[in-house]
């Protein structure tokens, strides 16, 4: 097992497995996220049952070590392709075989990465470890996460940055949708222009319903 894993095609397999998994992971939590538009008590509801139900919960640390094991094993397939190149990469154009997202994965999952740390500081650590806002629904004690949110939001920087954040996980995902089922061996030829257009059309749904949320509030406010 652990020769498996120290060889190319074991790295490839846990970067595809793992980017799967958090491909289900941000269809979740965009569609939780998009409660936001239907107000305070529903968000707040949906934040409540998310962070109560122990399945969920359980998912929590898997989904931190997905995430750790993903970032690991896409650098380390990384820099030993930079480390095998028979010439130096820009010296070999491949704009013409390959799209720019495919090419520029490592700096995407690095933006990605420096953004995910300020949203976690920002939303989990604080709804974690921060004095919140409690508020009753029903007899039901809840954290007013809305209010937390929708804060930062307002921001016009931070909105720019969480849009920013959007764009480059959505170009991650152009490519990375459909090389996770090629790498596990789920896509061949006739599958590959499919899932390269199912790709595309789930990274433009994730960007732009990623990057509405935070300008919907940011223009509502400047224009209330």
């Amino acid at each position: 097992m652990n020769s498996f894993l120290n060889e190319s095609v074991g790295r490839k397999f846990l970067v595809g497995i793992s980017g799967l998994f958090l491909i289900m992971f941000l269809t979740v939590h965009l569609a939780v996220n998009l409660f936001l538009i239907a107000g305070q008590e529903a968000y707040n509801m949906a934040a409540y049952f998310m962070a109560s139900t122990p399945a969920i919960r359980v998912m929590e640390p898997l989904l931190a070590a997905g995430f750790l094991l993903h970032i690991a094993y896409s650098s380390v397939l990384t820099f030993t392709n930079q480390g095998t190149r028979p010439q130096k990469y820009a010296l070999v154009d491949q704009s013409e075989t390959s799209s720019w997202p495919s090419r520029n994965m490592f700096v995407l999952g690095f933006l990605i990465l420096i953004f995910l740390v300020l949203h976690l500081s920002n939303f989990w650590y604080n709804m974690k470890f921060g004095e919140m806002t409690y508020i009753e629904y029903g007899g039901v004690e809840v954290q007013d996460a809305y209010s937390l949110v929708t804060g930062k939001f307002i921001i016009w920087w931070y909105a720019v940055i969480y849009v920013a954040g959007a764009v480059f996980l959505g170009l991650h995902l152009v490519h990375g949708f459909s090389s996770a089922f090629q790498t596990l061996g789920l896509s061949n030829k006739l599958w590959y222009r499919r899932l390269k257009l199912i790709g595309t059309i789930y990274a433009v749904i994730i960007a732009a319903g990623f990057a509405f949320i935070p300008l919907w509030f940011l223009f509502g406010n400047l224009f209330s």
